[in-house]
């Protein structure tokens, strides 16, 4: 999540499709009714969930750079058990967490540690394969405001299929 006035990052996290679909969010805020969290890692994500997830972060005064990389099931497979030995991750240590997780995965080695959210993200975008875009909205600057929306509103999507 990057700061549309400043350019300075915001947050970090990393989506992993290993065996099961995470969200490693170190220090994050993001919580929903629907979604398990354990530690830092956030379980169960649907194509619904990612959307929400996204969407909370993108608004007025910030954006959420996406970065995607293919990986094999191995690689993702330590990427999704190393997020899970992360544990509690301290306020501020968002990208620390992050660059210290993927150095630990095959083929991400030459990630170095950093506690900035860009730079990580300027490395990340170095990774042969890796493809980078953008998704903003301009509604509400709280971001409490925009967690609070999406989660009455996965509610409802996971109310109404059934689920």
């Amino acid at each position: 999540m990057i700061n549309t006035r400043t350019g300075s990052g915001a947050h970090t996290s990393l989506m992993i499709s290993g065996s099961e679909r995470v969200i490693f969010d170190p220090a994050g805020s993001f919580r929903a009714d629907v979604v398990p969290i354990k530690d830092d890692v956030l379980y169960g994500i649907t194509p619904n969930v990612e959307r929400a997830y996204r969407s909370s972060h993108a608004r007025e005064t910030h954006f959420a750079r996406i970065q995607t990389i293919e990986v094999s099931p191995q690689q993702a497979e330590i990427a999704l058990q190393l997020a899970k030995q992360m544990g509690p991750v301290s306020s501020a240590y968002c990208a620390n967490s992050t660059s210290r997780l993927l150095q630990q995965v095959p083929g991400f080695e030459q990630i170095g540690t950093t506690f900035y959210p860009v730079k990580l993200s300027d490395q990340f975008g170095q990774v042969p394969g890796v493809q980078t875009a953008e998704y903003r909205e301009n509604d509400d600057a709280d971001l409490q405001r925009g967690l609070a929306f999406n989660n009455a509103r996965l509610n409802e999507l996971e109310a109404g299929s059934g689920q």
